[in-house]
Formats: C-alpha cells, structure tokens, sequence
C-alpha cells in the first residue's frame, strides 16, 4: 500500500515538473516585453538594459527555466517586476481571499448537494426529483459570469439586499471579507451543487437498487437508518473523485468570479498580472493553481484507494 500511494505522489511531481515547463514555455511566448511596459516611456537605454539584467530577461530561456525551478525547489517564487516585491508579499493575501472564496462554497455546496442528490434519488421520478433535476441542468449549462451577472441583476440592482461589487482592502480581516462575499460564494455554489447532486443521485439510485439494501428492507430495518447508515455512505464512494475534481473546479470558477464581482483574490490578480505583462507572478499563479489542482486531484485517488477495497486490489494487481 505504502508502494502503491508512494507511486502516485512521484506521478503528481512529475506532473507539476511537466506543467512547470509548459507554464514557462507559455509565459515565454506572450506578446510584450515585461520591462518596457514597466518603464513605460523610459524603457530606453541604460534604464531598460538594468531592468533586464535585474530580472534576468537577458539570458537564454533555458538558463532562466532553470534559475527558476532551482529557486521553486527552495521556495523562492521570484520577484515582481511591476511591484517591486517578492511574489510571496504580493500572492499571500490575494491567495488567502482566494482560499477563503472557493473553502467557504465548498462548506456550504457539498453538503447541500449530497442532501439534495440524496431525496432526488428517494424520491425518483417524482416531483422533488423533477424539479431538483431540472434547476441542477439549467445550473450546469450556465456560465459562472452570467450566473453572477443574474445574480447581481436581482439581488444588487433589483432587490438591493446585498453589494454587486466587492469593495475592500486585499488584507481585509476575515469578519469583512465574510460579510462581502455573499453573491461569489452564491454563484460558485449553484454550478458545484449541480455537478455533484448529478453524480449522487446517480450512485445513490444504483445502491438503493442493490441487493444489501433490498435484505435491509426485508429485515425491517428502519427507512431513516437504512439511507443514512448504509445506502448514503456507498453511494458517496463513486462520489469522491467528482467532489474532488469540483473543489479543483472551484480554483478556475473562483478567477471567474473574483474578475466579474472584482473581488482582490488570485484571480483578479492574475488578470492585473497579465496586463502588466508581470512575467514572473504570471508564472507564479499558474503554477500554483496548476499545483492546488495536481493536489487535490491525488487526494481524491488516494481517498478512493483508501475507501473502496476493489480499486486498491485492481491498483496493487496493474
């Protein structure tokens, strides 16, 4: 088992070392010159040949991939060209907002869904089902800005119940960032509660269907316990790889959002990034997006491992 887990992790470096060169490789062919657009009109002369050679942009790309993974490894992300800080002081909070967006949709969103997977299941082809079904399908073919932009439309503009916009410092206290945060979590929630209701409804019918449940019933056992002790449980195990993959989701989602509700998270930032043509916290974010996905995803196939003998058996025989 030790083997077989040590197995993966060495599959997710090299994964972050392959995702690592193609970060670098599509940064490397943006339009632009990093300096110039932060000198601006003094991008000229000596000024401009100090830039670069503060920044390392006069060696060749591989000396630079290289400089770069060798301060990744030692956790130096580098420096920012348009900022004038360490890439560390300019993600921290950004991210910390970030974490705080995609954690506190992923709290409410998970277990709203499996509820509601769960009685749409109970109550199949029936009312309760039709209707939790039908919203979850709209939710699911819609965008996230658009569900943003209905959202600010009724809550913000029509009903005037909650903030449109997020106005507020990126080193917020969490208190405020909480009570600003209402309409982003709302939108991320509604896609991600749609994805996995989907997948539990699914998993949920097959085991209510299966042998074990239908002797439970024969038994006596009650309705209540039999669905949530036995039947949810199970039905949960086929689940973990899509709640996993959401909760990665919800890292591209959140860009989505933080840019519509201007929200100062990763998202925004990396926008603002982009524009300055900020080359190396460009780099920064991707790879750490790209680094929380590759995480996330090893968890869930270590979880499904860990909780469904059959899949560990297959694995240990491959």
């Amino acid at each position: 088992m030790l083997a077989l887990i040590g197995r993966r992790f060495v599959y997710a470096l090299i994964t972050l070392w392959v995702v690592s060169v193609v970060v670098f490789s599509a940064v490397e062919m943006l339009p632009g010159d990093a300096c110039q657009a932060f000198l601006g009109q003094m991008a000229q002369g000596k000024r401009l040949e100090n830039c670069r050679a503060e920044h390392n942009l006069s060696a060749p790309a591989y000396v630079r991939y290289k400089d770069w993974a060798v301060g990744l490894a030692q956790g130096d992300l580098g420096k920012s060209i348009k900022r004038s800080k360490p890439l560390e002081e300019v993600i921290g909070p950004r991210f910390r907002n970030t974490i705080i967006l995609g954690l506190t949709a992923a709290l409410i969103g998970i277990p709203l869904a499996i509820v509601l997977g769960a009685i749409a299941a109970l109550y199949r082809d029936r009312k309760a089902d039709l209707w939790i079904s039908s919203v979850a399908i709209f939710c699911m073919t819609v965008p996230e800005f658009i569900t943003g932009t209905l959202l600010i439309s009724l809550f913000s503009v029509w009903l005037g119940w909650f903030p449109g916009i997020v106005i507020m410092r990126a080193d917020a206290p969490l208190l405020e960032v909480l009570s600003k945060i209402i309409l982003p979590v709302m939108t991320l929630t509604l896609v991600m509660v749609a994805h996995i209701m989907r997948m539990v409804r699914t998993s949920m019918i097959d085991v209510l269907a299966s042998d074990f449940v239908q002797m439970g019933q024969l038994k006596g056992l009650p309705r209540l316990r039999l669905v949530v002790m036995h039947a949810l449980p199970n039905a949960l195990l086929p689940a973990i790889n899509l709640i996993a993959l959401n909760i990665a989701w919800l890292i591209g989602g959140v860009l989505v959002v933080e840019v519509v509700f201007n929200y100062p998270g990763i998202g925004r930032l990396s926008v603002n990034a982009i524009s300055d043509r900020d080359f190396p916290l460009v780099q920064a974010i991707a790879l750490l997006m790209a680094s929380i996905y590759v995480a996330l995803n090893l968890i869930a196939d270590l979880l499904s491992l860990l909780l469904n003998p059959k899949l560990r058996t297959q694995s240990l025989q491959s």
